[in-house]
C-alpha cells in the first residue's frame, strides 16, 4: 500500500469549520429552532449533556476530516474543487444512503431529514475543497 502524508494543518482547519458550521446550522440564526420543535426539544433540553456533545461531535469531524483527507489522496483530488466532488461522492454513497433509509423506518419528519442531511453536504463540500486544495 502506498504511503499517504496527511496535511494534518489542512485537516484540524476542516475539522473547526466543519464544527462551526454545525454550531451555526443548528443555531437559532439558521435551523436551529426549526429542528428543535421537529425533535420536541426545549433549548433546556439541549443544554443538558452539552459539553459532552461538543467534545465528541469535535472528535467525529476530526475523524471525518482525516478519513476524506485520505480518500482525496486515493482519488488524487488536487484541487478545491475535486476535493469538493470527492466531498460530495462521500456524503452521496456514505452519508445520504443511510440517513434516508434511516429516516425511512423512524417516521421522522421529512424537513427534520433535510436539516439533518444537508449539514453533511454542505460541510464535506467545505472540508473537500479545504483538504483538496491544501497543498
Amino acid at each position: 500500500m502506498e504511503s499517504v502524508i496527511i496535511n494534518y494543518w489542512a485537516v484540524l482547519v476542516a475539522t473547526v469549520v466543519y464544527y462551526v458550521l454545525g454550531g451555526l446550522w443548528y443555531s437559532p440564526l439558521l435551523f436551529g429552532k426549526s429542528w428543535m420543535k421537529l425533535v420536541n426539544l426545549t433549548e433546556e433540553d439541549c443544554k443538558k449533556g452539552a459539553g459532552m456533545a461538543y467534545v465528541v461531535s469535535f472528535i467525529a469531524s476530526f475523524l471525518m476530516a482525516y478519513i476524506l483527507a485520505y480518500i482525496i489522496h486515493f482519488a488524487h483530488a488536487i484541487t478545491a474543487f475535486r476535493g469538493a466532488e470527492t466531498g460530495f461522492w462521500c456524503w452521496l454513497g456514505f452519508v445520504a444512503t443511510v440517513t434516508t433509509a434511516n429516516m425511512m423506518y423512524s417516521k421522522k419528519p421529512f424537513k427534520l431529514h433535510l436539516i439533518d442531511i444537508l449539514y453533511p453536504l454542505v460541510g464535506l463540500l467545505i472540508m473537500g475543497a479545504i483538504l483538496g486544495g491544501w497543498k
